[in-house]
């Protein structure tokens, strides 16, 4: 009985989502025109999307265990996955912090969740920003990876303004195949990122 339930259900992995149409602008327009401007021998050397990671810090955590459990909550809604926990590497005595003390959550998106969350973010939260000027472009890390910061988690249109306790910040990381800035920057602005020139 067991084994036919365990054959029914399968491995228990979660379905795999759709593809995404911000996956499918990739391969259809922005993969042609990358290997046309840079001269790409072939698809791979061309910049892809490898995956996203989204880190939400929580200093009260320390002194409130239930505003983690908030964080946690937050980001498993706006990702869709459920977090990990991070961790305080080393003890700093002027934030009264010890090491191994609980300070945060975080989340890497991969594959296809990985698209469905960037087309997210360009289209639904980048324009619901406050004063929003597009993004700067000193925030590649040299590696062909983005980081951008956002104040609060309201701007995610899944967070219901009814249920949150606290505004709290997020950090998000775009993590590309490419090896320059030069190659990362013309790729996250045909897949729609609004980085300004300047």
């Amino acid at each position: 009985m067991a084994k036919e339930k365990k054959q029914e259900g399968g491995s228990g992995a979660a379905l795999k989502p759709p593809v995404s149409p911000l996956r499918v602008h990739y391969r259809e327009k922005v993969l042609p025109e990358l290997m046309k401007e840079f001269a790409f021998s072939t698809p791979m050397e061309a910049p892809a999307l490898t995956k996203i990671v989204v880190n939400m810090g929580v200093g009260a955590s320390t002194k409130e265990a239930k505003a983690l459990d908030n964080a946690v909550r937050d980001l498993t809604i706006i990702t869709g996955q459920k977090p990990v926990i991070t961790k305080s590497r080393k003890a700093i005595s002027n934030f009264r912090l010890r090491q191994g003390v609980n300070i945060g959550c975080k989340v890497t998106i991969r594959g296809e969740r990985a698209y469905h969350f960037l087309d997210k973010l360009i289209t639904v939260v980048l324009p619901r920003l406050r004063d929003f000027q597009g993004l700067s472009q000193k925030s590649f890390d040299g590696r062909g990876n983005y980081a951008l910061g956002l104040k609060e988690q309201l701007v995610f249109p899944e967070i219901n303004y009814d249920t949150f306790d606290k505004i709290r910040g997020m950090d998000i990381v775009i993590c590309t195949t490419a090896k320059t800035d030069e190659h990362a920057k013309a790729f996250l602005k045909k897949m729609g990122m609004p980085i300004r020139d300047k």
